[in-house]
């Protein structure tokens, strides 16, 4: 399959740029906001293909020319104000959404954050981005493309064990940004994942087998 994985210059999103490329499984293609990171993944042997999320619906669309799958994984940083959090998280999580259907894309990857579903527990500076995640993610619970989205808990820079947990949690709880790489990548040969939302923390069972229980 042909996957394009949006912000494919963060951190998880390198992950899986690199995680795909290296399986040889699937075409995996970067979108990038700046020439320069198109020259970056160009060096790597990675086609890269540019659009800004604060830019047009069309021109994101033109960089979905031929893809199967859509990973969203982009996001404002913690270093940005709530205005950036408005336009990438939210707005920008919008467009791709309305580029993919009118792109035809098969499927759509969301990453979005644990507790995001749940109002009641979104607290103190974290209160926009919360918002901004939970409204993405309705929408595209009502769009009409085959989704997946993963609420990962707190991201760790640890390296990754390759156990994971995933359904609705009750407690907010952290896992590593590779096991959420690495789940990202094995949830494209599981298909039959349709049209679920589930939380992703670190746990005690294999990403294979926890995706096998969703299928």
């Amino acid at each position: 399959m042909n996957v394009l994985i949006v912000g494919a210059n963060g951190q998880i999103g390198k992950m899986v740029v690199e995680k795909l490329k290296k399986g040889k499984k699937h075409n995996v293609r970067a979108m990038v906001r700046k020439e320069e990171q198109v020259a970056d993944f160009k060096d790597k042997g990675i086609e890269a293909r540019l659009a800004d999320l604060e830019g047009s619906v069309d021109a994101i669309q033109a960089t979905m020319k031929e893809i199967d799958v859509v990973v969203f994984s982009a996001g404002s940083g913690g270093s940005t104000g709530y205005d950036k959090t408005i336009l990438i998280d939210l707005d920008g999580a919008v467009k791709t959404i309305e580029a993919a259907e009118r792109a035809g894309v098969k499927r759509f990857i969301m990453v979005s954050s644990i507790a995001s579903n749940h109002r009641e527990k979104w607290s103190g500076d974290m209160k926009p981005y919360m918002a901004a995640k939970y409204y993405a993610d309705q929408l595209l619970e009502k769009s009409g493309l085959n989704y997946l989205i993963l609420r990962p808990g707190m991201l760790e820079n640890e390296p990754g064990t390759g156990r994971i947990k995933v359904g609705i949690e009750t407690a907010i709880r952290s896992i590593p940004r590779e096991d959420v790489a690495s789940t990202i990548v094995s949830a494209l040969d599981y298909p039959t994942i349709s049209r679920q939302a589930v939380d992703l923390i670190s746990g005690d069972t294999s990403i294979e087998e926890a995706l096998t229980q969703l299928a």
